[in-house]
């Protein structure tokens, strides 16, 4: 008797279920179901086969992230993609993320609410820890500058760790 994966079964689907093909391939083929469609199971609503679910996620996710930005800060449709576009892509401080992998977040200002830009998780927080107060940031720039521990020494670097021998 051969060997089976434990939890996969050689029954055939229960009576009555079938596989429907992906609305979207059908779409695509003029109402006709696609060639893939006998090889890419639908399991998700729709139904759609997993290729086109995953495009339908995505655009529902685009469309959820544009509705919170407009209904929280009042942006108007295209406004987040226009100020990103502007920004170059990039976070307005660090200028470093991109957003790809986690969008930017939308920094306002809390006593007028207008927008100011689009900023990574970090420099946001770091807006908050200062609590929007430019002193603060020019006190950072002073110790990054000119800090504290310097005036311990004789302006020598560090002492070097020997070697370890083996």
């Amino acid at each position: 008797m051969g060997r089976r994966h434990p939890g996969r079964s050689r029954r055939a689907p229960p009576r009555g279920s079938s596989v429907k093909p992906c609305k979207d391939c059908s779409a695509e083929w003029g109402g006709f179901p696609s060639p893939a469609s006998q090889r890419r199971p639908a399991p998700h609503p729709g139904p759609r086969c997993a290729t086109h679910w995953r495009v339908e996620q995505k655009r529902r996710k685009a469309a959820a992230h544009a509705s919170t930005v407009q209904a929280k800060y009042g942006l108007d449709p295209g406004d987040y993609d226009r100020l990103y576009a502007l920004q170059n892509g990039v976070c307005a401080i660090c200028q470093r993320a991109t957003g790809k992998t986690r969008r930017l977040s939308v920094d306002h200002d809390h006593e007028t609410g207008l927008v100011r830009g689009l900023l990574c998780r970090p420099c946001n927080s770091m807006l908050g820890h200062g609590r929007d107060d430019p002193k603060f940031f020019g006190r950072a720039a002073t110790y990054l500058i000119q800090p504290p521990a310097r005036g311990l020494s004789n302006d020598q670097p560090p002492p070097q760790r020997a070697p370890e021998d083996e």
